[in-house]
């Protein structure tokens, strides 16, 4: 009997040993394989850099050089086999922008369609500043007794 104890101890201490493992999430499905990296490490430097300058289409708000999408790697591995092929940084920035648009590069052209882009943040400021500048001189004509109640308000409960 004891022995059928030990035993019954022991597939207890493991079933919590693999409850708890699950539970913090260590599994050896979810592991990947390392993301490849080019041969020749001027290629990958020079891939980064391109990176560095081309939007994730998934991410929205990274480069994908940041970026850990899928989408991002297999863009990631194209500029290295377009590195690899002889292509310029200028040829592959041209190609992702006549395949995505615009919206790839991180760094958007000044042009007619990106205009809003550029000015934008520019313009709310000044309309920010200027609701300011308003308020504050509707505030100043205003008299004292606007801003210091000496009577109660009737419907502030007691």
């Amino acid at each position: 009997m004891p022995e059928l104890l030990m035993r019954l101890r022991r597939v207890i201490r493991w079933i919590s040993l693999a409850w708890w493992l699950a539970a913090l999430g260590v599994s050896p499905g979810w592991a990947r394989e390392a993301p490849s990296a080019a041969a020749n490490p001027e290629i990958e430097s020079r891939m980064m850099a391109l990176s560095a300058e081309l939007r994730c289409l998934v991410c929205q708000n990274q480069t994908i050089a940041d970026s850990h999408a899928g989408l991002a790697e297999d863009l990631r591995q194209q500029i290295r086999e377009m590195l690899g092929k002889g292509m310029s940084e200028r040829q592959i920035l041209d190609y992702m922008t006549e395949r995505y648009g615009d919206f790839v590069l991180y760094r958007p052209p000044f042009k007619p369609s990106t205009v809003l882009l550029w000015v934008g943040p520019a313009l709310l400021m000044a309309g920010a500043l200027g609701a300011l500048l308003i308020v504050l001189r509707r505030r100043q004509r205003m008299a004292a007794s606007a801003f210091d109640p000496d009577t109660p308000d009737e419907d502030a409960p007691r």
